[in-house]
């Protein structure tokens, strides 16, 4: 398995599969974002103490890939990281299905800082990221 900068283990609920069985492509982008947020909090930082701060984080653009889909009950590995392009913070993230690591999905997440209502280089995040993670 690759290198990734935080990994969150789930399991797929009976409620996110569709009529076929598997995982409904949204439920990807959920447990995608899901990660992210899980990520910010293993820094000591969550979305509504930025709001607080008047700093926001938007989601600007997804791209996912579909490759192998998710059953009921499955158990995935939700991982990710993170690479600086301009203005935005891209979020590189896979969904791994567990025991064998089959990359179920392949997710691309751009998103951008907004600090008292202006566009940012993101330096926020480049601050954020000098902290160790929290693996407790």
């Amino acid at each position: 398995m690759k290198e990734y900068l935080f990994t969150l283990e789930m399991k797929v609920r009976d409620y996110e599969c569709d009529l076929q069985g598997v995982v409904n492509n949204a439920n990807y982008q959920h447990y995608m974002e899901h990660t992210r947020h899980e990520f910010l909090e293993s820094l000591g930082e969550n979305f509504g103490r930025m709001h607080d701060r008047n700093v926001d984080a938007f989601v600007s653009r997804v791209d996912i890939r579909y490759k192998t889909p998710l059953h009921s009950g499955d158990h995935f590995l939700s991982c990710l990281n993170m690479a600086k392009e301009g203005p935005k913070w891209v979020f590189l993230q896979d969904i791994l299905r567990i025991p064998d690591l089959v990359l179920a999905a392949r997710g691309r997440i751009e998103t951008v800082v907004v600090e008292n209502g202006k566009l940012t280089r993101g330096d926020y995040f480049d601050e954020l990221l000098k902290r160790q993670p929290n693996t407790e």
